[in-house]
C-alpha cells in the first residue's frame, strides 16, 4: 500500500463541493493522496511519515491570482522608487525628493504609482516643473496607477527629443499644456513608450536582477498565501528569469506567462511571434508559458478605453467619441485562430464594452472552426454589455476579473468622470456573470493594485463596499456574489481559467499540495473583517514556503 510521508491535520476547507470540510488529508510526493476524516487518513501512515496539525486552524488551498505582473511588482520593491496611488501631488513629489538625494546627478529615476486622478493636475507645465525641482533636474518617468500612463520630467522629454512640435504617436497622447501648448509631461498610452526607449537602456536589469525580481514577487505572493499566478503581460527576459529559476528548482508556483502580442506600455522588446518562439524551450516543471496576451484596447480615465456607447462630452473628444480598439476584428480573430492551431489560449485585455464584444465575437468564430481546447480570458471586462453576458458561457470565456475596482476607490473616482454614474455603479457584474454559468477568475493586477491580498478582492466581491473603510457607499449591491462563491473565485475558478484545474486550486486527491493555514475562519467573523486574514503558514507541493512565526 502506498503510504504518505505528510499527513496535514485542521479545520480543511477544501473548496471541492463534493466534500467542502474534512479533517486531514495525506501527501506523498507533493500530492495529495487522500483527504477525509483523520481516522480515514491515519490508514496511510507510514513509518516515515511527518504529521502537521494545526488543531482548530483553517487550511485551505493555496490562492490563485488570474492576474498580475509579477516582475514589475518584484523590480518596483527592489529597485524603483513607490508611493501609494492615494498620494496627493504634494507626497509624489517628496517622495522624488527623497528618492533623488540617493542618486547621481544624471541618474534615472523610475517608479510607480501615481492615481489616475491625478491627470488633470499633472496636465501643466507647471506640474512638470514641479516634478523638475523634485528631481534635481534628473531624469524622471513615473507610472500610473493602471501603469498605462507615464509622468515624466524636462530632462526626460529632451532625452526622448519630445517638445512642442513632437505629433502625437500612434495610439497615444502627449498631453499639452492648455495654455502654452508645450508637453506637459503626461505621456497617455504608446507615447510613454517614447521615453521608456530612453530609460530603459539605462534601468536595464540584468539576468540575476531578472531572477532576483521574480523571486522577490513569489515571497510577497506567498506572504498572502498565493501559490499559483498568472502573469498577465511577459516579457522574454522575465520568462528566462522564470525558466531559469525552475531548473534550479527554485520556482515554488504554478506560473503561467502571457507571451505580449502588442505593447503599448511596458516597451518590449520582442512581442508577438518572436516571443512564441521560444514557448517550448522556456516550459519547465512549474512554469508554463501557454497563453499569449493582447491589449484590445486602453483605460476609460485615458480615453482609450473602446466603448459602444459615447464617452461623456469631454475637450478634445466632442459629444461622441467612443475610443477605439489597438487592431480591428480581423488582425485580432488571425491572432486567435494561428494560436489556437498552436494550442494556445489567450487573455485579452478590455476595459470597454465594445472592446468585449469584439473579443465574444472573435472567439465564436474560433469556436466555429472546431478550436475547442483553447482557453479564453477576457481581462477587466469591468464594462459588458447585457446581451453579452450569457455568451461568456455560451462561448467558454473566463472573466478575468481585476483590479480590486468592483468597489468605491480611486479608480471608480476615475471612471465617473468618464463614464455615465449608472454605468459605474454596475461594473463588473459579477453576480449576472456567474448566474449565467460564466467561470468568473479573480486577479489582482498587482502591481496596479497595491498589494495582492486576494483577501481585500474577496471581501469586496462580497460587500461592494471599500474593504478598508475609506470611501462610503457601495457600487452595484445587486451584484454581490457570496462567500464561498468568492473563495471559489481565487482559488479553484482561476487554477480551472489558467488550465491548471487538474493541478491545484483545491484541495482534492490528486492534485499539488498546495495549502494555506489561515490565522482566522473566514466563515466565523463579521464579512467586513474578511480583508485583515493573514496567511501564517503558506506550503507548496507540501513544503513550507512561508511562515509569519
Amino acid at each position: 500500500m502506498t503510504t504518505a510521508d505528510l499527513i496535514v491535520a485542521g479545520r480543511l476547507y477544501t473548496v471541492d463541493r463534493e466534500r467542502p470540510h474534512a479533517e486531514a488529508m495525506a501527501v506523498r510526493d507533493g500530492r495529495i493522496l487522500a483527504v477525509g476524516t483523520r481516522d480515514e487518513v491515519a490508514a496511510l501512515r507510514g513509518p516515515q511519515t511527518r504529521d502537521l496539525d494545526f488543531g482548530d486552524a483553517v487550511v485551505m488551498p493555496g490562492l490563485v491570482d488570474v492576474h498580475n505582473h509579477h516582475a514589475h511588482a518584484g523590480r518596483a520593491e527592489l529597485y524603483e522608487l513607490t508611493f501609494p496611488n492615494t498620494a496627493s501631488l504634494d507626497e509624489v513629489l517628496d517622495a522624488v525628493r527623497a528618492h533623488a538625494a540617493r542618486k547621481g546627478p544624471d541618474e534615472w529615476i523610475v517608479g510607480s504609482s501615481w492615481g489616475t486622478g491625478l491627470l488633470d493636475a499633472l496636465g501643466h507645465a507647471a506640474a512638470r516643473r514641479a516634478l523638475d525641482e523634485a528631481a534635481g533636474g534628473r531624469p524622471v518617468l513615473l507610472t500610473d496607477d493602471s501603469h498605462h500612463n507615464r509622468w515624466a520630467s524636462s530632462r526626460a522629454l529632451e532625452l526622448a527629443g519630445i517638445d512642442a512640435s513632437t505629433p502625437d504617436p500612434d495610439r497615444g497622447v502627449i498631453v499639452r499644456d492648455p495654455e502654452t501648448g508645450e508637453p506637459s509631461g503626461v505621456l497617455l498610452e504608446a507615447a510613454g513608450l517614447l521615453v521608456e526607449e530612453v530609460a530603459g537602456p539605462a534601468v536595464t536589469l540584468s539576468p540575476e536582477q531578472q531572477q532576483r525580481s521574480s523571486a522577490r514577487a513569489i515571497e510577497i505572493l506567498h506572504s498572502y498565501g498565493i501559490t499559483a499566478f498568472q502573469d498577465a503581460a511577459i516579457s522574454l527576459d522575465q520568462m528566462r528569469a522564470l525558466k531559469a529559476l525552475d531548473d534550479r528548482g527554485k520556482l515554488p508556483a504554478w506560473v503561467v506567462s502571457s507571451m505580449t502580442v502588442n505593447d503599448q506600455i511596458f516597451g518590449y522588446a520582442e512581442l508577438g511571434d518572436a516571443l512564441i518562439e521560444h514557448r517550448e524551450e522556456l516550459t519547465g516543471e512549474h512554469h508554463r508559458p501557454d497563453f499569449i496576451k493582447i491589449f484590445l484596447d486602453g483605460t476609460p480615465p485615458a480615453h482609450s478605453g473602446a466603448f459602444l456607447e459615447p464617452y461623456l462630452p469631454a475637450e478634445g473628444y466632442g459629444d461622441h467619441f467612443h475610443g477605439s480598439t489597438t487592431m480591428p476584428a480581423d488582425e485580432l480573430l488571425g491572432w486567435l485562430r494561428r494560436t489556437a492551431a498552436q494550442g494556445i489560449s489567450a487573455k485579452i485585455h478590455c476595459s470597454g464594452d465594445a472592446a468585449v464584444r469584439m473579443v465574444l465575437d472573435a472567439v465564436a468564430a474560433v469556436r466555429a472552426d472546431g478550436h475547442t481546447g483553447p482557453l479564453y480570458q477576457i481581462a477587466h471586462g469591468q464594462f459588458i454589455a447585457a446581451d453579452d453576458l450569457p455568451r461568456f458561457a455560451e462561448l467558454g470565456v473566463a472573466a478575468d476579473i481585476s483590479p480590486f475596482l468592483w468597489f468605491p476607490g480611486v479608480i471608480a473616482d476615475a471612471l465617473s468622470t468618464v463614464r455615465p454614474a449608472a454605468e459605474v455603479n454596475g461594473l463588473q457584474p459579477n453576480r449576472s456573470l456567474i448566474d449565467s454559468g460564466a467561470l468568473v477568475a479573480g486577479g489582482s493586477d498587482w502591481p496596479v493594485s497595491e498589494t495582492p491580498n486576494a483577501w481585500e478582492g474577496i471581501q469586496g466581491l462580497v460587500t461592494r463596499a471599500d474593504p478598508h473603510g475609506q470611501r462610503p457607499g457601495v457600487l452595484g449591491p445587486e451584484q454581490a456574489i457570496t462567500l464561498p462563491e468568492a473563495i471559489e473565485v481565487f482559488t479553484l475558478n482561476g487554477a480551472r481559467a489558467m488550465g491548471l484545474g487538474d493541478v491545484t486550486g483545491s484541495l482534492t486527491a490528486g492534485k499539488s499540495a498546495d495549502f494555506v493555514v489561515l490565522d482566522r475562519d473566514p466563515f466565523g467573523i463579521p464579512v467586513t473583517e474578511l480583508v485583515t486574514l493573514t496567511a501564517q503558514r503558506t506550503y507548496f507541493a507540501g513544503r513550507e514556503v512561508f511562515s509569519r512565526a
